[in-house]
């Protein structure tokens, strides 16, 4: 996974795919990884999948030409609430993107080290 600072503040890590190298072929098929791998962990907690290609061309907002598809697919690892700070990182959302030959998965930085390599662990499975 590549680590990188998204508008010089925003730590996101982020994995490219290449179509021809995983057992995935669509950005659903991604999703239903992701969705079995929440539900399968003990604390997670399925939120939501957001459709955020199709809700951007409905406010007719520019996308990359090169973007087939985005979704996010949104949950919690939250089991505990130690102070109200807390809620601003939380849901986790690992964003999917599609493009013609690759995939491209993405996700800001968890507070928590444990749980964010989680994250990393599910999409760097991907490939097996």
């Amino acid at each position: 996974m590549k680590k990188s600072i998204f508008m010089d503040k925003y730590p996101i890590y982020s994995l490219e795919l290449n179509k021809d190298e995983i057992s995935q072929k669509s950005i659903q098929d991604i999703i239903n990884y992701f969705l079995d791998k929440i539900e399968k962990h003990p604390i997670a907690t399925n939120i939501a999948v957001f459709n955020h290609y199709e809700h951007t061309k409905k406010l007719n907002g520019p996308i990359n030409d090169e973007i087939i598809d985005a979704q996010n697919v949104i949950f919690c690892f939250g089991a505990a609430i130690p102070n109200s700070k807390i809620l601003a990182v939380r849901p986790r959302s690992i964003g999917i993107a599609e493009f013609k030959e690759k995939f491209s998965i993405e996700f800001l930085e968890a507070p928590n080290e444990k749980l964010h390599d989680v994250m990393e662990e599910w999409t760097v499975d991907l490939k097996k």
